[in-house]
C-alpha cells in the first residue's frame, strides 16, 4: 500500500435512516434532514459538529436548504457525485478524502427522495433524453429505439451475457431469492415476511425480456445518511466504526450511462477498475471478504458483479451461486438487508448503511466475525466501491 493511501484514515461513525414506503408523505428535504437527524444521534454528534455535506448530483435537496434547516450553520466543503446509484459509494470516498486531509472535520452523507410517489426512475423518463449535457445526447440516440426505461437497457446486456456464458433465467432468480429470503427477517425491510421461491420468480410477469418482475429492483420513498470522521475522532465516538479500508471510483472505455453497447465487452468493465483499485488500496483479496453488498438493481449484474470483482471466473457465477453460496450461511453471504430487491431502493446508500451494521455486529442477518465488508454502487454506469473493515 501507498503511503499516501487513504486506507484506515476515515470511517462511518453514524448511520440514519427514515421508513422505507411507496408513500412517505413528506417532502424529499424533509426526508434528508430526519435521515441526518437520525445518523447524528446514532454516534453522539450534533448538527453544530458538521461542516460538510455530501450527496448525488441527481439529489434534490440542495446542501444549504439541508444546512439551514438542521442548523448547521457554515459548510467549508460540498460535494455532489454524478451517474445516478453509481455515485453511492463515491460520496463516502469523498467525505473520506476531506476528512483524510482536515478539509473537513464531520461529513454528512445523505441520499433522500420520493421515488415511488414521486419521479418514478423505472418509467420512461423523457428528462433522460432531454438534459441539457452530452448523457442527455447519448440517451436521444437509443430512447426512441425503445431503450427507454432502466430495465429495457439492462435487458440487451442481460440477454447477451446468457449466450455467451450459458446462464439462465432461473440463475437471476437466485439472487431474487436469497435478497428476499435475508429481506423476510429484516423488519425494516419493505418484504419483511415476505420471501419468494425460485417457482414465483419463474412465474413473475415478464418486464423487458429476459428480466422478469422479480429481477427488478423496487421504487422506494425514503432517506439514508452517513457521518463520516476521521478514523481517531471516530474511536470517542458512541458506536464502533466502519473504517473506510479502501474507496474506489471507476469508468471503463468507452463508457456509457446503461448503453455500453459499443465496446468488445458489453459487461461491466468499470466495475473491474474500481475491485482493483480496491484490492490495491487495502491489501486484501477477495478471499478476506466475509460480507458484499451487491448493487443490485437488476440480478444479472449481481452475477456480472462476483466476476469482475475476482470471486469467481469470466461466467462462472451461476455455478458460484448454484449451492446457496450467496445466503447466510454461505461461502459469501450478500445484502443480508434484503438489497434493492428486498429491503428498499435508496440508490445504494441502505447497502452502506447495512455495510457497518455487519462491521458493528448488529444486522439482524449478522454474519459471524465479519471482519472485512465489501460495498458496490450502481452498475451499467461510472460506479464505486468500499471496502469496510472492523
Amino acid at each position: 500500500m501507498s503511503a499516501r493511501s487513504l486506507s484506515g484514515r476515515a470511517a462511518i461513525a453514524g448511520i440514519g435512516a427514515t421508513e422505507f414506503s411507496k408513500a412517505s408523505g413528506r417532502s424529499e428535504l424533509q426526508l434528508s434532514v430526519e435521515a441526518i437527524q437520525h445518523a447524528l444521534a446514532d454516534c453522539g454528534l450534533r448538527p453544530a459538529d458538521v461542516d460538510g455535506l455530501v450527496t448525488f448530483t441527481m439529489d434534490s435537496s440542495s446542501e444549504i436548504a439541508v444546512a439551514r434547516e438542521l442548523g448547521i450553520g457554515e459548510l467549508r466543503f460540498f460535494s455532489r457525485i454524478n451517474y445516478g446509484g453509481g455515485a453511492a459509494c463515491a460520496t463516502v470516498q469523498q467525505a473520506a478524502m476531506a476528512v483524510a486531509t482536515g478539509v473537513a472535520d464531520v461529513v454528512v452523507v445523505y441520499r433522500g427522495f420520493n421515488e415511488r410517489s414521486g419521479d418514478r426512475f423505472g418509467q420512461v423518463s423523457k428528462w433522460a433524453a432531454a438534459q441539457v449535457n452530452t448523457n442527455g445526447l447519448d440517451n436521444a440516440w437509443t430512447y426512441p429505439l425503445g431503450l427507454s426505461t432502466p430495465a429495457a437497457t439492462v435487458a440487451m446486456q442481460a440477454r447477451r451475457y446468457m449466450h455467451e456464458y450459458g446462464a439462465t433465467s432461473e440463475d437471476f432468480g437466485r439472487v431474487a431469492v436469497a435478497d428476499r429470503r435475508h429481506a423476510a427477517s429484516n423488519p425494516h425491510a419493505f418484504f419483511h415476511g415476505k420471501p419468494i421461491t425460485l417457482e414465483q420468480h419463474q412465474a413473475s410477469r415478464m418486464i423487458a425480456d429476459p428480466l422478469r418482475l422479480l429481477d427488478c429492483c423496487q421504487e422506494s420513498d425514503g432517506a439514508v445518511a452517513l457521518v463520516v470522521v476521521s478514523a481517531e475522532r471516530a474511536r470517542d465516538l458512541a458506536q464502533t466504526p466502519a473504517l473506510v479500508t479502501a474507496a474506489a471510483q471507476g469508468a471503463g472505455r468507452d463508457q456509457f450511462v446503461m448503453t455500453s453497447y459499443y465496446r468488445e465487452d458489453i459487461g461491466i468493465p468499470e466495475m473491474g477498475v474500481v475491485a482493483r483499485d480496491l484490492w490495491g488500496q487495502s491489501g486484501l483479496r477477495p478471499d478476506d471478504v466475509d460480507v458484499a453488498i451487491l448493487y443490485d438493481h437488476f440480478t444479472p449484474y449481481v452475477l456480472m458483479q462476483l466476476e469482475e470483482l475476482g470471486f469467481c471466473g469470466r461466467g462462472e457465477a451461476k455455478d458460484f451461486i448454484a449451492d446457496g453460496a450467496i445466503e447466510i450461511g454461505g461461502r459469501l453471504p450478500i445484502n443480508t438487508h434484503g438489497g434493492q430487491l428486498g429491503e428498499a431502493y435508496i440508490h445504494g446508500m441502505n447497502g452502506i448503511a447495512e455495510g457497518v451494521r455487519q462491521v458493528r455486529g448488529t444486522s439482524v442477518n449478522q454474519v459471524d466475525a465479519a471482519e472485512n465488508v465489501l460495498v458496490t454502487a450502481g452498475t451499467g454506469v461510472p460506479t464505486s466501491g468500499l471496502l469496510l473493515s472492523r
